[in-house]
């Protein structure tokens, strides 16, 4: 898999995470964390145990893989990606799981920065198409994602479109 990365004269280096790396992988979890944190995320911080042992888990998986964006050596986004597979399409989809842009630097299109570069890396690994899931509510995040080219999903008009459902398992 090609590692790639971007870079814009304003000082935004958009990269796919190393989560061997110190710097990523703290990156990573302070990103997480605070869009943990924010009223998008759920509102509450992560706990002890996920920020001690997420980045290994995402690493013990190749199907994860993250995309980071670093406003100098500040990390200001994150995008967390975990590769699925679609029966009808026979090949692989990538679902964007977390979309992380720090306040100070939203309305710069750090996300879409970072979000070219997930599109790139889906289509190295054959992805057929990018999933995603977003909160009525968060207004900002869905004019982004229909920018960059997300619709809603739906098979045949009649039936509506689809709609994302959790059941959690203790």
């Amino acid at each position: 898999m090609t590692v790639s990365s971007t870079s814009t004269a304003s000082g935004l280096h958009v990269c796919r995470a190393d989560y061997h790396h110190p710097a990523h992988a703290q990156a990573l979890v302070g990103l997480l964390d605070a869009y943990a944190r924010d009223v998008a995320g759920g509102g509450k911080p992560l706990g002890d145990f996920v920020k001690q042992h997420v980045v290994a888990e995402l690493a013990a998986r190749p199907q994860a893989f993250s995309v980071l964006a670093f406003d100098g050596t500040q990390p200001v986004g994150l995008v967390n990606c975990i590769e699925g597979f679609s029966t009808f399409a026979c090949r692989p989809l990538v679902n964007v799981h977390d979309v992380v842009v720090l306040a100070s630097h939203r309305g710069q299109r750090v996300g879409e920065q970072m979000l070219v570069l997930v599109e790139q890396l889906a289509r190295e690994r054959g992805a057929c198409k990018l999933t995603l899931e977003v909160l009525q509510g968060n207004r900002s995040a869905i004019t982004l994602y229909g920018r960059v080219g997300f619709a809603g999903y739906q098979l045949d008009p009649a039936m509506g479109q689809a709609q994302f459902l959790q059941k959690w398992l203790s």
